[in-house]
């Protein structure tokens, strides 16, 4: 989050939530991804495969910024800017049709197998620090592996990975067990970014076991999804009728950022939403403060340990309703409660204040609002 209330948590503590998005990176060099803007006379349909007659996962606004990891051949599409086959791979895995789409680079064919280049390599002296990661490549038979949240199958998957892909682990840790390519185990891998990769299809030198904490996320989730929902909508509707949040919005936001509510965060203190104090003072409907340790980003990408003091909830209704309140008081969100009935317009606007630096953010909480049909909690309707 960029604004000032908001901080990323990292550690064993936070796991960090993608929600309903599954990136899949065809290849090192086209991880970074093109940017591309979008060209639209009203809204551009986001679809799960490179068809017209997929389903919706979400809706991208013309002059919308996303990423793009490379292109494949899809159904013909007459668009705005071009007639083409082409469909444009985006962050989260799903597609739209590059119609629509300018960008100044060029975007790879998800085919295209990049040739490494043979470099002259400096050898340098033998020193004895050990090295942060440990390098793995995924092995599998069984198509792109999933990325999750916590070290279990029923963990939020936040991205994929396909076979060959290079991936960097830190430790390891147990979860359920996996039937996989490479071989049935139980063991997860934590990777660089502290999310979950089942050790059934990776391969790599020795790991080692990551550190015991009392404080580490549970590798099986205490709600389903459907438990979720339903614990949700109650402080949901509430906070609508006291703010003029959209319940869809408030629901889906939550499963993004807590991951189902499966985060250090929110299962220790109920905090859904990474609301943070000010200055010790937490408010009319936090109970208290609890300081975690948090990292710090710069422009340049350039990371800093930091801690920081985020708010504790009696119970979830109290968060869902601190995050309407939140957005109401904040001047930078003002825009967007002309649009308290229009739940996709509403988190378009928050989203264009600055309250997410994820270019896909939007599509990301849209595709979650349509794939579990959160717009019936809407209460004016």
């Amino acid at each position: 989050m960029r604004h000032s209330s908001r901080r990323l948590l990292t550690g064993t503590l936070l796991v960090l939530a993608a929600g309903a998005g599954l990136g899949v990176a065809p290849s090192a060099a086209q991880a970074a991804g093109v940017t591309a803007t979008v060209d639209v006379n009203s809204q551009l349909k986001v679809r799960a495969t490179p068809s017209l007659a997929a389903s919706i996962k979400g809706t991208l606004h013309d002059g919308q910024k996303v990423t793009v990891l490379c292109a494949v051949n899809g159904q013909n599409v007459r668009g705005k800017l071009r007639t083409t086959a082409s469909w444009d791979r985006l962050t989260n895995g799903y597609y739209v049709s590059d119609s629509y789409l300018t960008s100044a680079r060029r975007i790879p064919s998800c085919g295209a197998a990049p040739v490494a280049q043979k470099v002259k390599v400096k050898v340098k002296p033998k020193t004895t620090t050990t090295p942060a990661y440990v390098a793995g490549r995924v092995r599998t038979a069984d198509g792109p592996v999933n990325v999750r949240t916590t070290p279990s199958t029923a963990g939020v998957p936040v991205r994929k990975v396909v076979n060959g892909g290079a991936v960097q682990l830190a430790c390891y840790v147990p979860g359920s067990n996996v039937k996989g390519t490479v071989r049935t185990t139980s063991l997860w891998d934590r990777l660089s970014d502290g999310r979950y990769l089942s050790h059934a299809y990776v391969v790599s030198a020795a790991l080692k076991p990551c550190a015991p904490s009392s404080t580490t996320a549970p590798a099986t989730p205490t709600m389903t999804q459907a438990q979720f929902i339903a614990a949700a909508v109650a402080g949901a509707q509430l906070g609508w009728r006291q703010y003029g949040v959209p319940p869809s919005v408030t629901i889906a936001q939550a499963v993004l950022e807590s991951g189902w509510g499966r985060s250090g965060l929110a299962s220790v203190d109920r905090n859904y939403f990474g609301i943070k104090c000010q200055n010790g003072a937490y408010g009319t409907l936090a109970n208290g403060c609890h300081v975690y340790a948090t990292t710090e980003c710069d422009k340049s990408g350039k990371c800093f340990p930091m801690s920081d003091a985020f708010r504790t909830y009696a119970t979830m209704a109290h968060s869902f309703r601190d995050h309407g309140n939140f957005l109401r008081v904040n001047k930078r969100y003002t825009p967007a409660f002309a649009y308290t009935k229009d739940a996709n317009n509403f988190i378009w606007q928050v989203w264009k204040a600055g309250y997410a630096t994820d270019p896909n953010y939007y599509t990301k909480v849209t595709g979650i609002m349509t794939a579990y049909n959160l717009y019936k909690y809407d209460t004016w309707k």
